[in-house]
């Protein structure tokens, strides 16, 4: 089972407004995401989010997934993703897909093709590429969940990819490096 976490708990200090509930395409980012990964094959989705963020976690639940709070956002990205694997490592996960709320136009046969992928991959990480970049989504296997949660917050998950063998998968899908992280980059996103 490979369930997928969406870390969308960063405090948009440069786009001004939370991410997760900016429109793209008539949805939602978020929403977009969640529709993306259930096209894709997943269905067990948890959704990292900041306390008290009613109207985004609202949309989550609209949407059919879960969503986990961390309190210690203004930790960094790293504590989002560990509060994601903690609520969704249960037995039978064999490995956990992860993308952020600011590349919400990833495509459905790109999750599909990493998750693929990843299950006959020696590497531990596989990670989607477009033209020789790596982005997001992530697939990081069971072997370095504990990597993860001992990682140094200051340094976040870079420490893991130095340390582990990566995969990157050179994907048909070039919004797998767009990050949206400024109100600049969300009107280019919006042309």
């Amino acid at each position: 089972m490979v369930p997928a976490i969406i870390l969308a708990a960063g405090a948009s200090v440069r786009m001004g407004r939370p991410k997760a509930l900016l429109q793209v395409q008539g949805r939602t980012f978020v929403r977009r995401i969640l529709d993306t990964l259930h096209a894709g094959g997943i269905h067990d989705i948890g959704v990292v989010l900041r306390p008290q963020q009613p109207a985004a976690a609202a949309e989550v639940v609209a949407a059919g997934a879960g969503v986990i709070e961390n309190a210690h956002a203004d930790a960094g990205q790293l504590s989002s993703l560990v509060a994601g694997l903690d609520a969704l490592d249960v037995p039978g996960v064999e490995s956990v897909l992860v993308t952020l709320v600011d590349v919400p136009l990833i495509q459905a046969s790109t999750v599909r093709l990493l998750v693929q992928r990843a299950a006959s991959s020696t590497a531990p990480i596989v990670r989607a590429a477009f033209r020789g970049r790596h982005g997001h989504p992530v697939v990081f296997k069971r072997q370095v969940f504990d990597a993860l949660r001992a990682a140094d917050p200051a340094v976040g998950a870079r420490a893991v990819f130095r340390a582990f063998p990566v995969e990157d998968v050179e994907v048909d899908d070039p919004f797998v490096v767009e990050d949206v992280d400024t109100p600049d980059d969300y009107a280019r996103l919006a042309r």
